[in-house]
């Protein structure tokens, strides 16, 4: 497990994008979130997507983010979690895109994960672009505050493991209607494509994120670069976000109309 405790999580109204009659088919917690991003050339995102998706901007930018968190009692709806099955870490490297009915959603490039089944369900039943890493997690708490250190090696990469450091505390509000931070978190689906290209779209359901900005020690692009993105600098916007309870609805063939 990648922490030692249960942080709680707060009872709040929850938002979804799940088409009514969508079911629920798992749930899981998602933990010590960090989010960062860097704005990219919006025809450069868009070369990287399949049809029937358009690049997502704000103020004329598109964004590529950086997400390591933890997994926690990943399960199929009704039943229990599992010891080691159920308690994992993951990292992200994604985009945020529109389908042709303006129906926005995350577009992921890669995400590298250390539970190997999984990498296998999540390749196998949807879609997405999983990769197999060693993965390592640590958490200190000094007078309130908590400092959290998180490393990534994708296998068969020879490179120094991804090294991402950060402190937080366990405060923060949602995001501002209409403001980066709600444009870069604010999202309760996903697109995914099949080897041949078919689309499908999943949805989550969970509360709003309660977000601030955290101070970052140490940070890498290197699973962006991997993805072709070269980013420079660093990162225009830095967000933790506290723990959220999280419904996965089943994924479905998306109409390319946006239906």
């Amino acid at each position: 497990m990648p922490t030692s405790s249960a942080p709680a999580v707060r009872s709040v109204p929850t938002w979804s994008s799940a088409p009514p009659g969508t079911p629920a088919v798992g749930a899981q917690q998602w933990r010590d979130l960090l989010f960062l991003h860097w704005p990219a050339h919006p025809a450069a995102v868009q070369a990287t997507l399949p049809p029937g998706l358009s690049v997502d901007t704000l103020h004329g930018d598109a964004w590529v983010g950086i997400v390591p968190f933890a997994m926690a009692r990943v399960r199929p709806r009704f039943l229990p979690p599992v010891p080691w099955l159920s308690w994992f870490l993951e990292l992200n490297v994604r985009t945020y895109v529109r389908d042709r009915a303006g129906n926005p959603g995350v577009w992921f490039y890669s995400l590298d994960c250390n539970q190997p089944v999984a990498v296998v369900i999540a390749r196998t039943l949807f879609h997405l672009p999983y990769q197999h890493a060693h993965m390592e997690a640590r958490r200190r708490h000094d007078h309130g505050v908590a400092t959290l250190h998180y490393q990534c090696q994708r296998r068969g990469q020879a490179a120094p493991p991804w090294q991402y450091t950060w402190s937080t505390r366990d405060d923060g509000a949602p995001a501002m209607l209409g403001s980066l931070e709600h444009f870069l978190v604010e999202r309760y689906a996903l697109y995914c494509a099949d080897a041949r290209q078919r689309l499908y779209r999943g949805t989550v359901s969970h509360a709003p994120y309660r977000i601030h900005t955290p101070a970052v020690q140490t940070f890498d692009t290197g699973p962006a670069t991997l993805a072709g993105f070269t980013l420079e600098g660093p990162p225009v916007s830095v967000l933790a976000a506290q723990p959220v309870n999280v419904t996965i609805h089943a994924l479905r063939p998306h109409d390319l109309r946006g239906r």
